[in-house]
């Protein structure tokens, strides 16, 4: 896939304003709205993966050859559809997931879209919100392969581009298990870690650099990725080369460059789990913490569960009209104050069903 460029002024979509996202003005286009949507026509008939990317305000299929890829600069939305065993009925689980350099108006874009999906789907889906670098478990479940960041996106106005004329790049390969990242870093030596596992794209030769410290499984996801690019790219110049190893071919290609410390490192926060009701002023009190079971949660309110690894928002069915309508964004409102910001964001109507909120509730 080539090389995008990175987009002139870095945003911080975390400051978005939400204040019109589930106002009565949008209420009452979005299910009109989202008939209308052409993207939507033919979503969740049958049981797949489908992928959209925000591009200019709009919703365009993303090309299913490039499912698993992501550029940072940009916004998405997942559809996940499925029947679980004991049932013919189709379920859902929506996400959109947010690039590290999307902007705002992109971030209340694909929000918003996001809403107007679950419309179409008659308020089936459970509904996630996914950062880069941050996915959660479910999300990460649907790529085998693994998740492949790239710089640039939509408004970088990339075309197609031969091997050949290809411009050089980084992917670095990180983590354990079978949750391995890999997302292209600059062409820096700034940019490796001893513990790492990098593939240099030339794009018609590869060159692998093995960390001292890597895995064994970052190792294999290398290896398993490098094959795959050999086959789109119908090469076999390739070279492995381990941290100590003399090759001046790949530390020619890398500047001496200082490189921004983007690795999105959070602060542990607090460990135990918080249930918090949102009140009539629109924010959210905190009514208890430590272990909480479904008996917890009362269909009149809207609740946020707030825990290491996810935030759930809970919407009871006989929940205000107001309470419903914003319960997602005072949710954006409560990360923005949390010390784990990125951390993955479920919407749960009650009746709903999701695993990782019953492990919560259960644990």
């Amino acid at each position: 896939m080539p090389k995008g460029l990175v987009k002139a002024k870095k945003y911080d979509w975390k400051d978005s304003n939400m204040a019109l996202f589930g106002s009565d003005t949008e209420k009452q286009v979005k299910k009109e709205s989202a008939e209308t949507e052409p993207a939507w026509q033919g979503a969740g008939q049958e049981p797949g993966l489908k992928i959209w990317r925000i591009e200019q305000f709009e919703v365009k299929d993303w090309d299913q050859k490039n499912y698993g890829s992501f550029y940072n600069g940009d916004s998405y939305i997942v559809l996940n559809t499925y029947k679980e065993e004991e049932t013919e009925e189709l379920k859902f689980d929506v996400h959109f997931w947010i690039g590290k350099n999307s902007t705002q108006d992109e971030y209340g874009t694909v929000a918003y879209k996001t809403v107007e999906l679950d419309t179409f789907l008659d308020d089936a889906p459970v509904q996630h919100r996914e950062v880069q670098g941050h996915e959660s478990s479910l999300f990460k479940s649907y790529f085998p392969a693994g998740i492949m960041t790239m710089e640039g996106g939509a408004e970088s106005g990339f075309n197609h581009v031969e091997p050949e004329t290809y411009e050089p790049r980084l992917l670095h390969f990180n983590g354990k298990g079978r949750n391995i990242s890999v997302r292209e870093v600059p062409l820096s030596k700034k940019s490796l870690r001893t513990g790492d596992v990098y593939i240099l794209d030339l794009g018609k030769r590869f060159i692998q650099y093995n960390g001292s410290g890597c895995n064994i499984m970052e190792k294999s996801k290398a290896m398993e990725f490098l094959g795959k690019l050999k086959n789109e790219r119908g090469s076999s110049d390739d070279t492995v080369i381990d941290e100590g190893d003399g090759c001046p071919e790949f530390f020619d290609a890398l500047s001496e460059d200082d490189i921004d410390d983007d690795s999105d490192d959070e602060d542990d926060g607090d460990g135990d789990k918080k249930l918090l009701k949102l009140n009539a002023e629109g924010t959210f009190d905190e009514v208890k913490t430590g272990d909480i079971s479904k008996d917890d949660f009362v269909s009149e309110d809207v609740f946020l569960l707030d825990t290491p690894s996810d935030v759930f928002i809970w919407i009871g069915s006989g929940a205000s009209p107001d309470e419903k309508k914003n319960g997602f964004p005072r949710a954006h409102d409560y990360m923005k104050t949390r010390p784990k910001v990125f951390t993955p964001l479920t919407v749960i109507k009650e009746g709903g069903k999701s695993a990782a909120f019953e492990v919560a509730i259960s644990a």
